[in-house]
């Protein structure tokens, strides 16, 4: 298809030509185009559907301020919906869909909803589906869901990457347009460490888009020279397609740069989008000004749009909306737009000027004191017509309406932290107001400073002001002469009439249903907007919110600033949800910490799972086995039977130094360590504040100010912080220091009959390890291999002889090589987390799913533990009347009445003739495993007043499953409950 309203000018390169798709047609536009402006000088003024309405819809701006022209991009796993075709840049086999339809775009099936307006009105949905009750389920809410919405992801994983980074500056500079490159030109050169980001991917604002010069050079050139300079400077980051979406806390600002979107797909290995953390010490808002549309009857046609659109159309992309051009204005820019449009070519058909005083011109017809009542074409503007002073009405023949009712400065960003913008009645527009985010400052268009020239110095002049700020010294630059105009404006913000007038084209809020609000009693700003949806859409009210607030203050009889406005919050634009997680997807969801055997299991073939943030081998399949049980049953018997390896790096380990650090783990810890001997090391509860157990672990002295202790897996960062908290907190008299050390040392468990004969092949000479010398529970710093440091703990998860054996983490795999290796005399055998859960089931030990939260030391049977001679976090409230019945869930052993049943963790135990209900339940089962060694299931679980109930029969009810199985009670000791082999 030609491009029929492609006119002469602008910023495209017509060198090249680029295939293009949109809704299954084939189009061609240029580099620098957009899909808007591409589409536009094709002839296709129809891109999208509403929302309630399903009215037809094209492009009202030309950024990103966009409500209507809202399309799919690309296709496949890349499909990105809700698009604003305004700025998605154009690019050679670039795929576009449009949206919210059935059918075809032309013909949209749901255009019907518009002959149902009457029943659609604002807050039907408060009032319509409230009845019959029973339809809400079943039809309701399913049409509802079925309708919501715009656009649909593809359903498929999103191939490309996403990324974070951080920048830190002296300046930050958010928009590029005259402003932003004066500011950026003065705190450049005074070597200020700078960062100029705007949202567009040609820098320049609207230089780009206006005709006036700036000495003898064009906008678009001065832009270009000074981009240019500021590129040179070694202290400036320039950043296009970067939009600064939200101001936070401490000068800290978020910013979401579109790496690769122009692009068909990312380079390999570069991220599509990157989302910017910029810590700045000042920042300068440079943001612009957003024009405003005046509501008039359908004033929401294909064709119809911002003048300041229908300028950047023509002169940046060199496109027309239509031949013919009429303009709707209340103010001397729509004359400017008239001029250029003139200039390109196009017949303006009038300009139609609510001003009684409106400037004449011998180029166009001007209408003064007239206004646009009403427009016609169904999928695109072919008339207007025009009320005339005299109450007449006149029909207007034009393809193209631009409206221009005044300018809104951008002051989104000012009222992130709760800031309130002030009413300036020159502009009829919000400013900025006193309060902004800290290091705030604002300059041009964004404050209200209209004209080119003042842009300029208002950006020179309050760059240097911030950097004063920082001692850092600037001098105002020479600007350019350029255009000084006086914005000459009497306030229009819609045109009455009996018709529907458009507020949010997007969400099709129109005039009356702002009237419906106020008569209904919806005459706050903040229910006003929930009430009738207004500001509510993609567009956050860019184009929409002062005419709202305009007409609300009608009705009210008060000031617009009277009526107030709605709060502003990040992001300033859409983002995507890809944006903010970043690489934090699929296996990067979390960052992965191996372990220092990790390679070596890695190359036996292991099967690993995820332990926290941590990848662990959870059991070493042989050849030959070929279901997991066969795997863990063989490494359990194996370690019962002679030795077994396993990796326990993953366990917290915290260092605790210092004169008072005995007394300091004394009071963390509810039963005692004051008086542990050095060289020994002592099993510890630890209570939370509740008196409800925190976490287990063992802590060793080895020096009079020094332990290790040692903390579960599952809590290691938790208990870290814990304890320092109360060592900063509570305790700052106390000399101790603690440091994390899980990932400085690889730690081995060595268990099972020849343990100790394995690790004296290792354990270097000069130290003992004997039962006499090295008894159940002692440690020691030893030296292995030839001298290589360790820490060597005689302590045991299994239930059988046990030491667990650190060196400095460098050295883990290869000790676990080393071991390995040695072992082979005895059948040495590596286990993973299964079989390790297995045998310390067996041994009655409890773990994570014990310490459940709400577990005390009486359920686990550590009752005594918690010592009545000293005070500890959490010993007081333990000792709590409810926390302490007669029939107190205790910790026990199950085992099944018939060997030759499981059942499973979870189940809750009911009497054996008791009806399974909550009434009946008297515990439940926390951990469950078959064992190998005695050939059945075994299970640890809470039963109430168990300790009594040894031999007792329950049943184990599942109903989840629909399963139950007769149980008894057994002591939780189900390997070696006198603990021989262990002391051995």
């Amino acid at each position: 298809m030609s491009q029929i309203n492609r006119i002469a000018g602008g910023l495209i390169d017509r060198q090249k030509t680029l295939e293009f798709h949109f809704d299954g047609k084939s189009y061609q536009g240029h580099p620098g185009d957009t899909l808007a402006s591409a589409l536009l000088a094709n002839g296709v003024r129809l891109m999208g559907r509403s929302f309630k309405y399903h009215r037809p819809r094209g492009p009202l701006t030309a950024g990103s301020e966009e409500p209507n022209a809202i399309v799919a991009l690309r296709a496949g796993a890349r499909q990105e919906p809700n698009a604003r075709a305004t700025v998605a840049e154009l690019y050679d086999g670039l795929t576009a869909r449009s949206q919210n339809h059935i059918g075809r775009l032309s013909f949209d099936l749901l255009a019907v909803n518009d002959l149902l307006s009457p029943f659609f009105a604002a807050g039907f949905y408060y009032k319509t589906f409230m009845w019959p009750k029973a339809f809400w389920e079943k039809l309701y809410e399913p049409i509802i869901r079925r309708a919501a919405g715009l656009g649909s992801l593809s359903g498929q994983p999103d191939p490309d990457l996403y990324d974070k980074g951080f920048l830190h500056c002296d300046l930050l500079i958010i928009g590029a347009g005259p402003a932003g490159l004066a500011a950026a030109l003065t705190a450049g050169r005074s070597g200020a460490d700078v960062i100029l980001a705007d949202e567009d991917f040609v820098l320049g604002g609207r230089l780009n888009s206006e005709t006036y010069r700036l000495d003898e050079a064009s906008g678009a050139d001065w832009a270009r020279a000074a981009v240019a300079e500021l590129a040179s400077l070694p202290n400036v980051r320039l950043m296009a397609r970067t939009t600064v979406l939200g101001a936070f806390d401490h000068g800290i600002y978020g910013a979401l740069e579109r790496v690769a979107d122009h692009l068909p797909s990312p380079a390999a290995g570069t991220p599509r989008q990157i989302l910017w953390r910029i810590y700045t010490k000042r920042s300068l808002l440079c943001a612009g000004a957003i024009e405003r549309p005046i509501a008039f009857e359908n004033n929401d046609r294909p064709g119809i749009m911002l003048g300041s659109a229908l300028r950047s159309y023509a002169n940046r992309w060199g496109a027309a909306v239509g031949q013919e051009v009429a303009i709707f204005t209340n103010n001397d820019e729509g004359h400017s737009t008239a001029r250029d449009l003139l200039a390109k070519g196009l017949r303006i058909a009038a300009v139609i000027d609510s001003r009684t005083d409106a400037p004449k011109s011998t180029a166009y017809e001007v209408l003064a004191g007239a206004v646009v009542t009403n427009s016609a074409g169904r999928l695109g503007l072919r008339s207007v017509t025009v009320g005339l002073p005299n109450g007449q009405s006149r029909r207007i023949d034009c393809q193209a309406l631009g409206v221009s009712g005044g300018w809104n400065p951008n002051v989104h960003l000012t009222c992130h932290q709760r800031g309130r913008p002030a009413w300036d009645a020159g502009l009829a527009a919000f400013v900025p107001g006193a309060n902004l985010p800290m290091g705030m400052s604002v300059a041009g268009a964004a404050m209200g400073q209209m004209s080119t020239t003042a842009a300029l110095a208002s950006g020179a002049a309050a760059a240097v002001a911030c950097l004063a700020d920082l001692g850092v010294s600037a001098s105002l630059p020479k600007l350019p002469a350029t255009e000084d105009s006086p914005l000459r404006l009497t306030p229009l913000f819609h045109v009455p009439g009996k018709g529907r007038a458009w507020l949010d084209q997007q969400n099709d809020v129109t005039v009356k249903d702002v009237k419906l609000a106020h008569q209904e009693g919806y005459i706050s700003v903040e229910h006003l907007k929930r009430y009738t949806t207004l500001g509510m859409a993609t567009d956050q009210g860019k184009t929409s919110n002062i005419g709202g607030l305009a007409v609300m203050a009608e009705m009210t009889g008060k000031s617009i600033p009277e009526t107030g406005t709605t709060m502003f919050r990040p992001p300033y634009t859409p983002v995507s949800i890809a944006a903010f997680a970043g690489r934090a997807s699929g296996v990067d969801f979390r960052p992965t910490r191996l372990t220092p055997s990790h390679h070596w299991a890695a190359e036996q073939g292991a099967v690993f799972v995820e332990v926290g943030m941590w990848l662990r081998a959870q059991w070493f399949p042989r050849a030959g086995e070929t279901t997991w049980r066969q795997s863990v049953d063989r490494e359990v018997l194996a370690t019962r039977k002679s030795v077994g390896i396993c990796d326990v790096t993953t366990l917290g380990k915290i260092d605790v130094q210092g004169t008072d650090a005995a007394e300091f783990l004394n009071r963390i810890y509810a039963n005692a360590f004051g008086k542990l001997g050095v060289g020994k090391v002592r099993y510890g509860l630890m209570l939370r504040e509740d008196g409800i157990a925190m976490d287990d672990g063992t802590t060793a002295r080895l020096a009079e100010d020094h332990f290790v202790t040692t903390t579960t897996t599952a809590n290691a960062v938790g208990v870290y912080r814990h304890l320092e908290f109360c060592r900063q907190c509570l305790w700052p008299d106390l000399d101790v220091q603690i440091i994390s050390t899980t990932e400085a040392w690889a730690q081995y468990s060595i268990a099972g009959p020849n343990a100790r004969k394995l690790l004296e092949k290792i354990v270097d000479p000069a130290f003992d390890i004997s039962n006499a010398a090295f008894p159940y529970m002692g440690c020691g710093e030893i030296t292995v291999c030839g001298g290589l440091r360790a820490r060597l703990f005689r302590i045991s998860f299994s239930g059988e002889l046990a030491f667990e054996l650190a060196v400095p983490t460098r050295y883990g795999d290869a000790l676990m090589r080393r071991l390995v290796e040695d072992g082979r005399e005895y059948d040495a055998t590596v286990y993973g987390t299964e079989a390790l859960g297995v045998m310390r089931i067996e041994k009655g030990h409890a773990a994570g799913n014990e310490l459940n939260g709400t577990s005390t030391a009486l359920n686990l049977g550590m009752g005594g533990m918690v010592s009545k001679k000293k005070d500890a976090i959490g010993s007081t409230l333990s000792e709590r009347e409810g926390l302490n019945q007669p029939d107190a869930l205790r910790l026990v052993g199950f085992r099944p009445v018939d060997p030759q049943h499981n059942f499973a963790a979870g189940s809750h135990l009911i009497g054996k003739d008791a009806e399974a209900n909550a009434a009946n339940d008297q515990g439940y089962l926390t951990s469950v495993a078959f064992s190998p060694s005695l050939g059945h299931s075994i299970g640890l679980g809470y039963l109430k007043n168990g300790a009594a109930r040894t031999g007792e029969i329950l049943r184990a009810v599942n109903p989840v499953q629909n399963a139950e199985t007769l149980v008894e009670v057994v002591s939780a000791h189900f390997i070696d409950p006198e603990g021989e082999r262990l002391r051995a």
